[in-house]
């Protein structure tokens, strides 16, 4: 018997969070998939061909390009069991629009990591903070945002949280203080082996490599590791 499933290739980066959402569901969901890694800094004329925006992920079906990482996550919805998704429509919304925050919290982490001096990091660190409280208002006994059942919620913050471990050893910025609800989700996060398995062991070090490239307020920390208040 011969096997009905798409073929399916993910064009990624090794240090997106957007490619990690689209790893950890297809993960979740036992599918194989063949992951492609390229240099964003230098993409190559195939990958321009099949990505209009230049970035990354696009989930290749049966060589029909998928892009942005919201519709993947909608497609492997809709073709592949188990669900992620809960199935009442309001609830699915709900989740929905918990992604789109995420979505927030990263460009949040973004400017954190760009910030250029420590008034503008901590400015950052603040708006995280705030974001994080908001959740921790909709979280309710865990471990996952949704309860028992891993959800594509958590798929996504997955990744955000990950950027936590390299900041946590560079300082203690006050982000999740008084947060007991997030930290036990990050925790149980950050132990589900399709979060843990969505990135390379080399990691933490490509971050870091990352960090130190930006010449920003992290960049300096990263040399220097100091406890903020």
């Amino acid at each position: 018997m011969t096997d009905a499933r798409p073929r399916l290739r993910l064009i990624s980066h090794t240090l997106c969070p957007y490619v990690q959402r689209a790893a950890i569901a297809l993960a979740e969901k036992g599918v194989p998939f063949e992951r492609v890694d390229i240099d964003l800094a230098n993409k190559p004329a195939w990958f321009l061909d099949i990505s209009p925006l230049g970035k990354v992920p696009v989930l290749l079906v049966d060589g029909t390009p998928i892009f942005e990482s919201a519709v993947i996550l909608e497609y492997l919805e809709d073709t592949l069991a188990p669900a992620l998704h809960p199935g009442d429509p309001l609830e699915r919304a709900r989740h929905r629009s918990w992604i789109e925050f995420g979505s927030a919290q990263l460009n949040l982490i973004a400017g954190l990591y760009s910030a250029p001096d420590r008034k503008s990091f901590q400015d950052k660190a603040d708006a995280l903070s705030l974001g994080f409280a908001r959740l921790e208002g909709v979280l309710g006994e865990g471990p996952y945002f949704a309860g028992e059942a891993f959800c594509l919620v958590d798929a996504v913050y997955g990744p955000i949280f990950r950027y936590f471990d390299t900041f946590d050893a560079i300082g203690d910025f006050g982000i999740f203080t008084g947060l007991g609800k997030v930290a036990h989700w990050r925790r149980a996060l950050a132990e589900r082996a399709s979060v843990r398995g969505a990135v390379a062991e080399d990691y933490p070090e490509l971050l870091r490599a990352f960090l130190l490239r930006k010449q920003s307020y992290v960049s300096t920390l990263l040399e220097t590791p100091v406890a903020v208040a």
